[in-house]
């Protein structure tokens, strides 16, 4: 029924930056938490990024200061700006949602950090 889809990956050259887009649906409740997760070739899956319907933020020690999560609540829309990218960013980035006991997981969006 819940439907999480991101967009907004593609390859960029180290230094450079992306913002991505994750947009909920099939839902009229509001999403009690969202975040952002990633794997890497060949490694375990990792959160990037957490945010709370109060605006409760977390970010993994790797991506603080470069990366910048937000929300709006009434929308379940997270964005995930990425700036000052670097090789070690290389990974599929996925969305999840988090509502009552139920969780929701997107197909996820790659993205490559290449010269």
């Amino acid at each position: 029924q819940v439907q999480l889809v991101e967009s907004g990956g593609g390859l960029v050259q180290p230094g450079g930056s992306l913002k991505l887009s994750c947009v909920g649906s099939g839902t009229r409740f509001r999403l009690t938490s969202m975040s952002w997760h990633r794997q890497p070739p060949g490694k375990e899956r990792e959160l990037v990024a957490f945010i709370s319907d109060s605006r409760r933020i977390i970010y993994a020690d790797s991506v603080k200061g470069r990366f910048t999560i937000s929300r709006e609540n009434a929308k379940n829309t997270i964005d995930l700006q990425m700036n000052s990218l670097q090789p070690e960013d290389t990974a599929v980035y996925y969305c999840r949602g988090r509502v009552g006991s139920n969780e929701f997981w997107g197909q996820g969006t790659q993205v490559t950090v290449s010269s």
